[in-house]
């Protein structure tokens, strides 16, 4: 079974701790705090293990500068104008936290809730929480569960929802990734390959435009593996969607990305359910505290969000987030780390 523990408390509620393992080396940490990926230990071609997601070292930095590091975002990860859409006619006004728009689900989005364990096994756990009609501001009672999965060299991380309301829900999971493990400095010079021949235009404050244009001749052509930090869109890299191009398979699934270090040769492989995905660069980072005692530089890692589009509430002709009672939202991440 997993290996469950409990490791303190925030805001008086206790913090627990899963641990998931392979015999391969393959080891998953997540924390019941924003139903959050903590640790991800992979081996590189040599077989040596590096936790490859950045991260806290105890609950007092969890909260104070672990930001959404690892987490669970919702109700409706990215951004949504002004905190505003329109739903069966009626206007409904979001908390703002970012500016005069709503980013992640608001002030006390899922980042900062304290999950429930609804199960777990040797191979997978499962969180639960309920977000309350009304709450940040979004309507109907919303019941979210988001599982940790590891079989063989891959973790697939599956978030559902229902409702009992018409109400809008994009969950994504937001770790960031640097293949080369902590203390490695930044991301810049590992390679991408990413399955979209679109992106999305945002203005100054991240929002998108509306417009869908090609990749082609600009720096979010990654359909060719390169470099991060080959072309940028401008000095605070990329904080940008990119509309997937590729079909769905059987299970829902579609490649989305291929991320490699040249360092160390580790490989990850993602494919996902959702449209999009948000390639953020960490331009944040400015040496705040990481874990072991280190301090993450700009650029210490990069964060792949599948998800629907930002603002898609907004955007009728982006694909819709809304979802009704008696349906069932799946949003499923497979992270595939087979050595190259």
């Amino acid at each position: 079974m997993a290996e469950i523990v409990a490791i303190g408390q925030i805001g008086g509620a206790d913090v627990h701790q899963a641990t998931l393992t392979r015999p391969d080396g393959l080891r998953v940490v997540v924390l019941t705090y924003g139903a959050r990926l903590a640790e991800l230990w992979v081996p590189d071609t040599r077989g040596a293990l590096a936790d490859i997601v950045l991260g806290q070292d105890n609950l007092d930095d969890w909260q104070t500068h672990g930001s959404y590091l690892g987490a669970t975002c919702g109700r409706y990860a990215n951004r949504i104008a002004g905190g505003r859409f329109a739903c069966d006619g009626r206007t409904v006004q979001l908390d703002r936290n970012e500016g005069g728009n709503s980013l992640h689900g608001g002030t006390q989005g899922f980042d900062r809730k304290h999950w429930t364990i609804d199960s777990h096994s040797d191979s997978h756990v499962t969180f639960a929480t309920t977000s309350p009609d009304g709450e940040m501001g979004f309507p109907g009672t919303l019941h979210a569960r988001t599982t940790y999965r590891i079989d063989g060299p891959t973790l697939s991380i599956e978030m559902t929802a229902t409702t009992d309301a018409p109400t809008i829900v994009n969950l994504v999971n937001h770790a960031y990734f640097n293949l080369a493990g902590q203390g490695a400095g930044d991301i810049m010079g590992q390679h991408l390959q990413i399955d979209a021949a679109h992106y999305l235009p945002v203005d100054a404050e991240l929002i998108p435009t509306g417009e869908i244009l090609t990749v082609t001749d600009t720096p979010f052509d990654f359909r060719q593996p390169r470099p991060i930090n080959a072309q940028l869109p401008g000095p605070g890299g990329f904080d940008h969607n990119l509309c997937l191009s590729a079909p769905t398979d059987a299970e829902g699934l579609r490649p989305c990305l291929t991320a490699t270090d040249p360092a160390s040769g580790r490989r990850m492989k993602l494919f996902t359910t959702e449209p999009g995905v948000q390639l953020y660069t960490g331009a944040h980072f400015a040496g705040g505290p990481g874990k072991a005692g280190r301090r993450y530089p700009r650029f210490a890692g990069f964060a792949v969000e599948t998800q629907r589009f930002p603002d898609s509430p907004n955007n009728p002709q982006f694909p819709s987030a809304r979802l009704n009672p008696a349906e069932t939202y799946r949003h499923l991440m497979r992270f595939d780390f087979t050595p190259a």
